[in-house]
């Protein structure tokens, strides 16, 4: 079985933002593998179904990013799941708009909702799907650029990274990780500047 995780912040205020691409990239899997995320439990939404015969538990944790760790960990324990079978999915200043980074370990970087993960799990051996909101423009806070909302050409960027994303994702419940990587590691060297 996989646990399939999106990170963001929830709430109307945090819809949409840079920091919520995990989130956005969640509902894509949601839509593409029919599952409802209707489910609530573990500090988080979650909804299950199958995807080429393997059990899928998506899920966004609602405890506000620096705490992911505490949903992930409790939703990890309930199914029995282990942690190579986690994948995040979540937001990167450090790669351009729209691209992706796929990597089967690692560490969090600077990452707030990794480091909680990694510390909550024990563990830095699971795959993670990057998603590049880009870097701050013209020196902006970057506070204010992460929980900013994207423009018409970031989002549409975005858009995309999010399908690929999901093509990632499935790929990597097939057991085909380095397949994915090397579809989608290479995907939107560039991207759409920020607005």
């Amino acid at each position: 079985m996989f646990v399939i995780a999106g990170l963001g912040n929830p709430g109307i205020l945090y819809q949409r933002t840079r920091h919520n691409a995990g989130f956005q990239a969640l509902d894509k899997i949601a839509q593409e593998l029919h599952i409802r995320m209707t489910k609530r439990g573990f500090s988080g939404i979650y909804g299950e179904g199958v995807y080429n015969g393997e059990r899928v538990v998506l899920v966004k944790p609602t405890t506000y990013m620096n705490l992911s760790g505490n949903c992930i960990q409790a939703v990890m324990h309930f199914y029995k799941c282990s942690v190579e079978n986690l994948i995040v999915l979540y937001d990167d200043i450090e790669l351009p708009v729209g691209s992706l980074r796929i990597r089967e370990k690692g560490s969090a970087g600077t990452h707030n909702g990794m480091r909680s993960i990694i510390a909550c799990v024990n563990s830095e051996n699971f795959p993670r799907i990057r998603i590049g909101v880009g870097d701050r423009a013209g020196g902006r806070d970057l506070k204010d650029h992460v929980l900013g909302k994207p423009g018409k050409a970031e989002q549409a960027a975005l858009e995309d990274a999010f399908n690929d994303a999901t093509e990632a994702a499935k790929l990597i419940i097939e057991g085909k990780l380095m397949e994915a990587q090397a579809k989608y590691n290479k995907r939107h060297i560039g991207g759409a500047k920020a607005d």
